[in-house]
C-alpha cells in the first residue's frame, strides 16, 4: 500500500512539475470540479466554458464528470467518449488539468471540506472572479454541479472566446474507437455518392411535464418539423431525392408510420444501424451519448445538415460546421414554415408558390458568415455562442487590441 501510495505521489509530482514548466510562472489557486449535465453536446459546450473559466482564474480542472442520472442515462465516464490524454495534453499551456484530485487534497474531500454550488447562469467571467475565486481559495475546492449555460455568450474577451473554441475543435476529440466507426460511417456513404444529415429531434410521449397548447406552440414555431412537415420543405427546397440521406436520431415515435412521408420523397434513408453490422455497434448500445458522438461525427462531414430544431446538437453542430468553413447548414425557419405549409395544405398557394416562398424564406439562412444577436437585458434570448462562435471564423481588428486574460 506504501509503494502504491508513493507511486501516485511521484505521479501526481511529475504532472504538476510538466504543466508548471509548460506554462511559466503559474498561480495555482485551488482545485475546480465540475459536474456536466445534459445530453453530448450540452456537456460538449459547457466543458469548453469550464476550461475557459479555469484558465481565467489560474486553477487546476479536475476532468469534468460526465452526467449520469438524467433522461439519457448513459453511464460513460469522460474517458470513454473523449480521449483524454489528448484533451489534457493539448491544452497545457493553458490550463493545468488532472484526471483526478491529489491524494492530500482528494482527503480533504472525502472529510467534507469542499464547496458546492451551482454557478448562476449566463454570468460574465468577473462574476467567477468575484463569486467563485474567493470560495476557491478558502476551500482549495469549489465543485460545481451544473455547468450548462453558466458562460455568457457576449461580452467576454477575445481570449476567453478563442479559448473556447480551441478546446471545441481541437482539444475535444473523441476515442479512438469511436472516431474511427465514424470514419468507417462516412466512407460507406462516400462510396455512394453525396450524402445529407437530418437530425429529427427525440419524440417521446411521456416526455410531456406540464400541460401545453400543442396549436399555439407549433405555430410559434416552438416545436420540431415532423417528418411529413421535413418532407415538404426539402422538396420545396429543391433537394435532390435520390441524394443519401442520414438519419441522426433515436427512435421517432410513430416510427415507420410516421417517417412514410420522408421514405417516400427521399428512398435512399440510412442509419448507422443501417450500414453497421450489429456486433460493430455493440459496445455503444445503451450508451446515447457515445451514439450521438457516431451522429456528431458523420453530421460534420456531410455535403448538408439539417437540423429539424434548434436543440443542442443542432446548436453546436452549426457551428462547427461553420468552422470547417461555412459547410452548408439549412437552418430552418420553423415558425414561417408551418404557416406557410398550412396555407399550401389548405389550398392557399400552388405548390410553386410555396416553393417559391420557402426558397427565399431560406436563401439566407445557409450556415453563410454572420454575426451573433446580441440582446443584453436579456442574454438566453441572444445566439448562442457555440452554434456562430465567429471570433474564431474570421480576422478582426479586435484581436490585435484586446486585453490579455
Amino acid at each position: 500500500m506504501v509503494v502504491v501510495l508513493e507511486r501516485r505521489r511521484s505521479f501526481w509530482s511529475r504532472s504538476i512539475f510538466l504543466n508548471e514548466e509548460l506554462l511559466g510562472v503559474y498561480q495555482n489557486n485551488g482545485y475546480l470540479m465540475v459536474s456536466c449535465n445534459g445530453g453530448l453536446n450540452q456537456m460538449r459546450a459547457a466543458i469548453c466554458d469550464m476550461v475557459a473559466i479555469a484558465r481565467y482564474l489560474n486553477v487546476t480542472l479536475i476532468v469534468p464528470e460526465l452526467d449520469k442520472t438524467s433522461f439519457w442515462a448513459d453511464p460513460s465516464e469522460f474517458q470513454d467518449i473523449f480521449d483524454v490524454d489528448h484533451f489534457i495534453t493539448s491544452l497545457r499551456d493553458e490550463v493545468r488539468m488532472l484526471k483526478e484530485l491529489p491524494p492530500r487534497v482528494k482527503r480533504r474531500v472525502v472529510l467534507g471540506m469542499i464547496y458546492t454550488m451551482p454557478p448562476v447562469s449566463w454570468s460574465d467571467i468577473s462574476y467567477y472572479q468575484n463569486q467563485v475565486l474567493p470560495l476557491i481559495r478558502k476551500y482549495k475546492v469549489v465543485h460545481l454541479n451544473r455547468t450548462d449555460a453558466r458562460l455568457a455568450n457576449n461580452g467576454q474577451t477575445f481570449e476567453i472566446q478563442k479559448l473556447r473554441c480551441r478546446v471545441n475543435f481541437s482539444a475535444l476529440k473523441f476515442t479512438p474507437q469511436i472516431e474511427e466507426l465514424g470514419k468507417k460511417v462516412i466512407r460507406l456513404l462516400r462510396k455512394k455518392g453525396p450524402f445529407m444529415v437530418l437530425h429529427l429531434r427525440y419524440a417521446y410521449p411521456w416526455w410531456k411535464e406540464k400541460i401545453i397548447n400543442s396549436e399555439l406552440k407549433r405555430r410559434d414555431g416552438l416545436c420540431p418539423l415532423t417528418p411529413e412537415e421535413t418532407s415538404l420543405t426539402l422538396r420545396a427546397l429543391d433537394i435532390d431525392p435520390n441524394i443519401q440521406v442520414y438519419i441522426a436520431a433515436g427512435e421517432i415515435y410513430g416510427g415507420t408510420r410516421r417517417m412514410a412521408s420522408l421514405a417516400a420523397a427521399y428512398p435512399n434513408l440510412v442509419r448507422k444501424e443501417t450500414l453497421l453490422e450489429p456486433s460493430e455497434l455493440r459496445f455503444f448500445l445503451n450508451h446515447s451519448s457515445q451514439m450521438a458522438a457516431l451522429d456528431y461525427l458523420v453530421s460534420l462531414e456531410s455535403d448538408i445538415f439539417v437540423p429539424t430544431y434548434d436543440g443542442n446538437m443542432a446548436k453546436v453542430v452549426e457551428g462547427h460546421r461553420r468552422h470547417l468553413g461555412f459547410k452548408k447548414t439549412i437552418l430552418l425557419d420553423r415558425k414561417l414554415l408551418v404557416d406557410l405549409i398550412d396555407q399550401y395544405n389548405a389550398g392557399s398557394f400552388t405548390w410553386n408558390e410555396f416553393s417559391t416562398a420557402v426558397k427565399k424564406a431560406h436563401a439566407e439562412r445557409m450556415g453563410n458568415r454572420t454575426k451573433r444577436l446580441v440582446i443584453p437585458d436579456r442574454p438566453k434570448e441572444e445566439d448562442y455562442f457555440y452554434s456562430n462562435p465567429w471570433e474564431c471564423l474570421e480576422p478582426s481588428n479586435e484581436d490585435e487590441t484586446s486585453s490579455s486574460i
